[in-house]
């Protein structure tokens, strides 16, 4: 790889996202609103005493479960148009390697995802008062990491699209699915054999499961690390998986 090339694609697509200011609403204030409105489905509950508000589990969640999703859907349909407008055909007839090219998409919508996540974090935390054992760093870490995973499935799914609409019709099948089995509405435990087994492979799982050792722990634990790494390994994966969809001729 060429460091250099990687970095200039990357401003590449920065400086196309500065001037899309749909896309930066959607990457920057959605899942803040989405957040708000999970926050105030449970504001009127009425709790025992000494029994946490059910908003700092699942809001907990949604920090991780919404910057995944809402970068899935922007990598995925942003990755399809420079499919389609000839764009990427263009950049693999230069010299520029296809590592340099996926990489550097995936540093840019990286720098988005984790401005996205300080956002919703810094609401979840200075305006609703989330309350957890762990340091909001984590937090942030977990779902920075989270909103990258989004990413490198994303640019693996555009590849497979033809167009927008069908861009958006993986979600079901790649993103649907782990929000069901991760354990966000039941444990995992209580599931059957068939949807537990599935569930421990899938990649959202460990996000889940390392932000409830945040939650539950207020210093850092292996699971925690184990589980982040984990999570990272399965980035650079999909990251080399969705490099062998790029062609130097589109078809």
């Amino acid at each position: 790889m060429n460091p250099r090339m990687m970095l200039a694609t990357s401003r590449r697509v920065l400086e196309q996202l500065r001037h899309d200011r749909r896309s930066i609403a959607l990457i920057l204030v959605v899942p803040a609103l989405l957040l708000t409105a999970v926050y105030y489905l449970y504001e009127n509950e009425t709790l025992p005493p000494g029994m946490p508000r059910t908003f700092d589990r699942v809001g907990l969640m949604m920090l991780a479960i919404f910057p995944f999703v809402v970068m899935f859907l922007v990598t995925s349909i942003t990755m399809l148009r420079e499919r389609t407008t000839g764009t990427l055909e263009r950049l693999l007839t230069t010299p520029i390697h296809k590592a340099d090219l996926l990489f550097g998409y995936a540093i840019a919508f990286s720098i988005m995802a984790a401005l996205q996540s300080l956002v919703a974090t810094a609401v979840a935390y200075w305006i609703f008062d989330l309350d957890i054992k762990g340091s909001p760093g984590y937090v942030v870490m977990i779902a920075v990491i989270n909103a990258v995973l989004g990413v490198a499935l994303g640019l693996l799914c555009s590849a497979f699209a033809r167009t927008e609409f069908q861009a958006v019709q993986f979600m079901p099948v790649v993103v649907v699915p782990q929000i069901l089995l991760c354990g966000l509405f039941v444990p995992r435990e209580r599931m059957n054999d068939v949807l537990e087994s599935i569930s421990n492979v899938l990649p959202l799982t460990f996000s889940v499961d390392a932000l409830k050792e945040i939650a539950a722990n207020s210093e850092a634990t292996q699971l925690l690390w184990d589980d982040a790494a984990t999570i990272g390994v399965i980035v650079l994966v999909v990251l080399v998986l969705a490099s062998l969809t790029l062609r130097r001729q589109t078809r």
